[in-house]
């Protein structure tokens, strides 16, 4: 094989883009409150965690360690009230079956196709051992739309990397608000992020600031250290390797292949938060 780890983050940066229009399109969004939800944060987790079960807050926040309990809180366990998990599931596939016919002419065209099958095949790659997400995801059945299959294929290499990111955090022995804070303070998100997105107070923030400072990845300033640097650096180097081996096995030719039909059809995609985030913010 002539392809190494790092193959691992462009091929994840294509499938993000094409999955993460679960939460750009309002699409999604309106089927979820059509299914009984209430707002975005309820949607976002209910629909995220739904294949799992209609679990506890404690189990999202173990999952979306990202966020602030407090915001988890909110919306789980209420939103089991509002919907049934498989109630939400539908309404996830109907909203982005929705989202993907608004944004391509043709959801049947030769290309849906093909990314299906390949993204299929990436998935027998992926081992479910620690990673939830995925695993609930990969217990649902494939659809037969190669539209919604190649969504959903997206969505289990997401929810996989996902889980291989959590397993690398806990490797270098951060919490939530520490992860969030030290990768703002590496340049990987901007500062907003931390109350805005994630829903962390200032005092949670100070707290975390301080517990790094005190491990030398912060210094007086708050400004990231040699040692945040290279923390950060084996965070994403953990969750590459363990990433890896899905892209192994699918092979450096229908890897290639699958990125470049992944980024032809990103190109109808509107800009990701996440992967976009500094485009969007000078924007603003």
């Amino acid at each position: 094989m002539s392809i190494d780890a790092t193959v691992s983050r462009p091929m994840w940066e294509a499938v993000e883009r094409f999955h993460g229009l679960t939460y750009i399109a309002p699409e999604p969004r309106e089927e979820g409150s059509a299914a009984g939800l209430k707002g975005f944060w309820m949607n976002y987790f209910a629909t995220r965690i739904a294949p799992v079960g209609p679990v506890s807050a404690q189990v999202v926040e173990s999952t979306f360690f990202y966020y602030a309990p407090d915001r988890v809180h909110r919306a789980i366990p209420d939103a089991w009230t509002f919907a049934t998990p498989s109630d939400i599931i539908e309404a996830r596939y109907r909203g982005m079956d929705r989202s993907l016919r608004a944004t391509y002419e043709d959801v049947s065209a030769p290309a849906f196709v093909e990314a299906a099958e390949l993204v299929r095949l990436a998935t027998r790659g992926c081992d479910p051992i620690g990673r939830l997400l995925y695993t609930g995801w990969a217990s649902l059945d494939w659809p037969s739309d190669p539209h919604l299959a190649l969504w959903h294929g997206c969505t289990l290499l997401r929810e996989y990397r996902s889980g291989n990111h959590l397993i690398a955090v806990c490797a270098e022995g951060l919490d939530g608000i520490e992860s969030i804070v030290s990768h703002v303070a590496v340049g990987g998100a901007p500062r907003e992020w931390i109350r805005d997105e994630a829903g962390w107070s200032e005092a949670e923030e100070a707290a975390a600031v301080s517990r790094l400072q005190s491990r030398g990845w912060l210094d007086a300033n708050g400004t990231a250290t040699d040692a945040c640097h290279q923390g950060r650096a084996r965070v994403e180097a953990m969750t590459d390797k363990l990433d890896f081996p899905v892209w192994q096995k699918l092979g450096e030719q229908r890897g290639r292949r699958l990125f470049n039909l992944l980024s032809d059809l990103a190109v109808l995609l509107p800009p990701d938060d996440q992967l976009d985030w500094e485009q969007i913010y000078d924007a603003g």
